[in-house]
């Protein structure tokens, strides 16, 4: 077995070799670097508790794009710092467009002055949604006509934020089932 030199530094007046063999020197570098990172801070603030559940937004940790899961049962997307979730409906009764900050809190539907969707259907077809604030504010929403075969078909989802017109081309994506609020 091979022995390891480490130079003891501990006494200036003498320089002397001392040996360790290479498992125990794997377990000491081991030790400290598991030990290191929280020997110097307790919990990070906000934090759940061990063996906590994460089940609304009050007990989420703040951490910006930590949290990309549907919060209405649709697909999220991002726009820089800004978080978008469309909700499709195939019935076509009803689709939504909400927007959240960073940490996914919600934001306005007012802080878009104009959205609208277009549906593309598998035959050509295209159908435009525009799309106006519901009345509490939370969403942008509208209707159109079913969509009867909606893993063939793609959704333009357009909006403005600031003056900044801006749109993305997804595939229609119906919400899961017993998904949203």
């Amino acid at each position: 077995m091979a022995l390891i030199p480490v130079r003891d530094t501990g006494n200036a007046h003498r320089a002397s070799e001392v040996f360790l063999r290479p498992a125990i020197r794997a377990a000491l570098v081991f030790l400290a670097m598991a030990v290191a990172p929280g020997a110097c801070r307790g919990p990070v603030p906000g934090t759940p508790a061990a063996g906590a559940t994460v089940t609304d937004a009050a007990s989420r940790p703040a951490m910006p794009h930590g949290d990309h899961n549907p919060h209405h049962g649709g697909v999220v997307m991002m726009k820089g710092d800004l978080h978008y979730e469309v909700v499709l409906d195939p019935a076509g009764r009803s689709h939504r467009l909400f927007f959240s900050d960073a940490v996914r809190d919600d934001l306005p539907a007012s802080l878009a002055s104009s959205a609208a969707l277009t549906i593309r259907r598998p035959d050509g077809t295209q159908e435009a949604i525009p799309l106006e604030i519901d009345a509490a504010g939370e969403s942008w929403t509208g209707a159109g006509q079913p969509v009867r075969t909606p893993g063939k078909a793609s959704v333009r989802v357009a909006f403005t934020i600031k003056g900044e017109p801006y749109w993305i081309d997804l595939p229609f994506a119906a919400p899961a089932a017993g998904a949203g609020r």
